[in-house]
């Protein structure tokens, strides 16, 4: 009898190890509830006061967290800076990611430190400021998992084609997103961080003025809309010049963006093309009809992609300054 006890205890503990070797095994929500059960309002009030300071907090934030977890899984490394110019946020594709959303993270992580030292992973904070500028531009609020640690990589060179294009059709969206465990509809409701948030013209420009041969301006474009982005975005514009994503309620997170894709003014051709492509305009006429359905669909696409690629355990590390490997 005793035997058969102890094989079912070796048998569970087997079991547990198993479930802590896997990479998104143990994020949980009360991770820090003995060692740092502040954490969040602590995270919250910093991100408040720095959304108090500039807008730009808000979709810095949240485009920095996408950033982050697409390379090397949700562990921080976007937030690394190397003196020789090779991390991540060196790639030509992070270079556009505002300062503001560093500085959140930057300042949220001293905040953090002072009353919980050597705890608490900047990936985590990153996922909990993410959730908080959604909910601050009026979104809806949802639970953040927690248990990631710290990477211990950041390469520049890890980043070009691992990122979305503008240019993206559905398929190349799918595939890409398909790759961290997202489905399409993961891969629509986190295209609506797209409600928030600007774009340099550049990224655009070919819809405009060079879509093809026959048609300079992209025929999927709503005409007055067209006129409107020239206007914004002459030929030869100063490439620092950035226009709102969303050109309807662009300071507030809601379910205007899919509003837009029916209108035929999505920006890019890769937010456009969810609404054109057959397959995938069910899911936007949804969204754009019930915001209920889209902020549960985001919840559920943000906490699936707060899982992909995480280190827990004992791997990575905490670090103690965001910006630099221990």
């Amino acid at each position: 009898m005793e035997m058969g006890v102890l094989r079912e205890m070796m048998v569970f503990l087997f079991t547990i190890l198993l479930i802590m070797q896997r990479g998104d095994g143990q994020l949980v929500e009360n991770f820090y509830s003995s060692t740092c059960p502040n954490v969040e309002s602590i995270v919250n009030r910093v991100v408040s006061t720095k959304f108090s300071q500039t807008f730009v907090t808000i979709p810095a934030t949240l485009r920095l967290f996408f950033h982050d977890c697409f390379i090397e899984g949700c562990d921080a490394s976007v937030l690394i800076q190397s003196p020789n110019g090779d991390a991540e946020k060196d790639a030509p594709d992070n270079l556009s990611l505002a300062g503001d959303g560093f500085d959140t993270v930057v300042r949220a992580k001293q905040a953090v430190e002072a009353q919980c030292p050597g705890v608490v992973s900047c990936a985590d904070i990153l996922a909990i400021a993410a959730r908080d500028v959604v909910v601050l531009a009026g979104g809806a609020s949802f639970s953040v998992e927690l248990g990631r640690r710290d990477g211990l990589v950041s390469r520049a060179s890890s980043v070009k084609g691992n990122l979305p294009e503008p240019t993206f059709n559905l398929d190349e969206l799918n595939q890409m997103f398909a790759k961290h465990g997202l489905s399409q509809i993961d891969m629509i409701a986190l295209s609506g961080a797209h409600t928030l948030g600007f774009s340099h013209c550049d990224r655009f420009a070919n819809r405009i003025y060079s879509f093809s041969s026959s048609s300079p301006v992209d025929p999927s474009l709503d005409p007055a809309y067209a006129q409107q982005l020239m206007q914004s975005c002459p030929r030869n514009v100063d490439p620092q010049i950035a226009i709102n994503m969303d050109p309807v309620t662009p300071r507030t997170f809601d379910n205007m963006y899919y509003q837009n894709l029916v209108a035929g003014k999505g920006l890019f051709t890769s937010d456009q093309v969810l609404f054109t492509d057959a397959s995938s305009q069910p899911t936007v006429n949804d969204f754009a009809r019930n915001p209920l359905d889209f902020n549960a669909a985001f919840a559920t696409a943000m906490r699936k992609l707060g899982r992909v690629g995480v280190k827990t355990g004992n791997q990575g590390e905490i670090r103690r300054d965001c910006t630099a490997f221990n």
